[in-house]
């Protein structure tokens, strides 16, 4: 049996190299997209693809690893097949390509997350519970992951040029690779977990459940607005490319801090409390970016709140999503939060998006993005009420 301890730093090691390439990715993505001479609403469509991939291929991950307990394998070979198919991207460029290489590199890596989420949940969950401090002493590293590349890649495209993006991406995808390969290979689920397990469709026909859901997905649907359009907003705002990385590293050095902390300070309320919070900060953040982006001081306040509105969401989901769907349960559990929460909501935000920003302007879009997390605070208050009005509420 793997020691725990092993496979927590083994799980930190890895979200920080994945991350890191993420940090490459996601903010600098657009703009070499732009400089190749796409237009806003393909490079929103381009932008769109991982969530696309999000929409089936998390849940079909989830679903190999709980039933062959084989989740660490299935993460090597993810991260292998992800690196390859990113070679794609090397080829002579036109939409076809990008998209048809994106696509490939996020129906693979769309299994990294979740099921190291998994791995991560197994060992630090007990009595239905998980450990919030110890989740967050390993999360961290993937915010500082992001955090590096964010500022390096920013540092390096504005003074070499995004001709170098193809490259930066492979290399740091190669880290993901070895990084794979030092999780320790887990033990197969104990039989009995299966057999305590409720059906997937039992869990989902709680009301409670499909209200949290609702929620998430509205919530991660006003963050599609940061994800596909911050750079290029920024960029329109006539921000250089050291300004656009600091304001993403803003972002990720309060949400480190909270990662670090959370242990304590997500005792202080529910983690439905924690949902509510989040969605209405959320609405309220991307609603001072739409009105005050040529303000540098109203940005860098604006993204200050990403503390709250993504990594005390994204642990309360967690942890919620761990106790929703215990056992073997777990991978299609996690697999589940990807799909609604981050498949069909980026897909929404980045072709409505695309679409609003093509014909209304970028601020449009975050005003959208701001009346999507108030319908998302709407739900995770219902789901509080319910949980609530439950015979035994856990939170």
């Amino acid at each position: 049996m793997a020691d725990a301890g092993r496979t927590l730093a083994a799980s930190a090691v890895l979200s920080c190299a994945y991350f890191f390439s993420i940090g490459v990715f996601n903010p600098y993505a657009p703009l070499w997209y732009q400089e190749l001479g796409l237009s806003v609403f393909a490079i929103g469509l381009l932008a769109s693809v991982s969530s696309w991939t999000r929409l089936f291929a998390p849940y079909v991950w989830g679903a190999l690893a709980d039933r062959s307990g084989r989740r660490v394998e299935l993460i090597r070979l993810a991260a292998v097949a992800s690196a390859l198919a990113a070679l794609g991207f090397a080829l002579p460029p036109n939409f076809a390509v990008l998209a048809v290489a994106s696509f490939l590199m996020f129906m693979f890596n769309a299994a990294i997350v979740p099921l190291t989420e998994t791995v991560v949940a197994a060992n630090l969950s007990a009595s239905g519970g998980m450990d919030a401090r110890r989740y967050g002493r390993v999360r961290v590293w993937g915010s500082i992951g992001f955090l590096a590349a964010v500022l390096a890649a920013g540092w390096w495209f504005e003074h070499f040029g995004l001709k170098h993006f193809v490259w930066c991406l492979l290399i740091s995808l190669a880290l993901v690779v070895m990084a794979a390969w030092r999780l320790p290979v887990q033990p197969a689920p104990a039989a009995h977990e299966h057999e305590e397990s409720p059906p997937v469709s039992e869990v989902l026909r709680r009301a409670e459940v499909r209200w949290f859901f609702a929620g998430v997905f509205l919530t991660v649907l006003a963050h599609s607005a940061l994800y596909a359009f911050f750079s290029l907003y920024l960029d329109s705002l006539a921000y250089g490319k050291p300004v656009v990385g600091m304001l993403w590293a803003v972002s990720v050095v309060v949400e480190i801090a909270w990662f670090w902390l959370q242990g304590r300070l997500l005792e202080r309320g529910s983690l439905h409390g924690w949902l509510v919070a989040a969605a209405l900060v959320t609405s309220g953040r991307f609603a001072l970016t739409a009105a005050f982006g040529s303000q540098l001081w109203v940005l860098v306040l604006a993204q200050s709140t990403h503390a709250l509105t993504f990594a005390a969401q994204h642990t309360a989901c967690i942890a919620l999503v761990s106790r929703y769907f215990p056992g073997r349960l777990r991978g299609r559990g996690q697999a589940l939060y990807s799909v609604l929460g981050y498949g069909s909501s980026g897909v929404i935000g980045g072709v409505g998006g695309a679409w609003l920003a093509q014909q209304m302007g970028y601020a449009v879009v975050f005003w959208a993005a701001s009346a999507a997390a108030l319908g998302g605070a709407w739900c995770c208050w219902r789901s509080r009420r319910l949980h609530l009005a439950a015979p035994h509420p856990q939170d």
